[in-house]
């Protein structure tokens, strides 16, 4: 902006400003009846619907899934991509938030032009669709995906109705058994400090998963206590994973 565009700009600014009205009372006037109307829709709501309350707090729980508050639904679905990935862990739960908030309250020194219409702010407008349109995406995934205590892996196609029903049985007592705290099997759970069992079945035959979930190394705790149904379920399971 050379110095007599920047002239015009402060004469017209002049001028819409001796046109337009104190910001005492109209538009203290304005924001407080907005700031009513939003307490009262939320009042209403919380009357019509009440507050989402779950199950008592069970501490001897392991299959308890922790969720967030929806406006963390975006910071969640971050650190769940992330989750295989250790190093990483800090700066999608740290790094990321804290750099983005000091550029937004560095935004009045960077950003100095004079240019207030939007369509005319070309990097700014695609900046804040980008933004926007990042933190919706993650998180609608962050709302929407499964539970950390669930197994996503699909049966063999060559299993007949009854062995999928039988390895399904097996994916539902390794989430009800905390498996997933120290393993990973498929896109879900934890990447240590147990060994990833997605392919387990192709390097370990079947009576050696069945002697070592009986007879574990520390930490790992024995399943031997498990009903026989439960126990062969999660046996047959494991020995699929190929």
């Amino acid at each position: 902006m050379n110095q007599a565009e920047k002239e015009a700009y402060l004469r017209d600014y002049s001028i819409l400003k001796n046109e337009g009205e104190p910001f005492f009372p109209y538009s203290v006037t304005h924001d407080g009846v907005m700031a009513c109307i939003v307490l009262a829709v939320i009042i209403f709501f919380a009357l019509m619907f009440g507050a989402e309350l779950g199950p008592k707090a069970d501490p001897t729980t392991t299959t308890y899934v922790p969720r967030p508050d929806w406006y963390f639904f975006f910071l969640f679905e971050v650190l769940r991509v992330m989750r295989n990935v250790p190093k990483f862990t800090p700066m999608a739960t740290i790094g990321v938030p804290t750099i983005c908030m000091i550029l937004l309250f560095l935004l009045p020194f960077y950003d100095r032009s004079p240019e207030r219409r939007i369509e005319r702010r070309p990097i700014a407008l695609a900046a804040g669709v980008a933004t926007i349109a990042a933190m919706a995406y993650l998180t609608y995934s962050g709302a929407n995906t499964g539970s950390p205590n669930s197994v996503d892996i699909k049966p063999p196609s060559s299993l007949t109705p009854a062995q999928q029903a039988q390895f399904r049985a097996g994916a539902d007592v390794v989430g009800e058994s905390g498996c997933l705290a120290c393993h990973v099997i498929g896109n879900n759970g934890n990447n240590g400090p147990g060994p990833v069992l997605t392919h387990i079945a192709s390097t370990v035959p079947s009576q050696q998963i069945a002697s070592t979930l009986r007879n574990p190394t520390p930490p790992m705790p024995s399943f031997k206590d498990l009903p026989p149904d439960k126990f062969n379920n999660l046996v047959y399971f494991l020995s699929n994973l190929q």
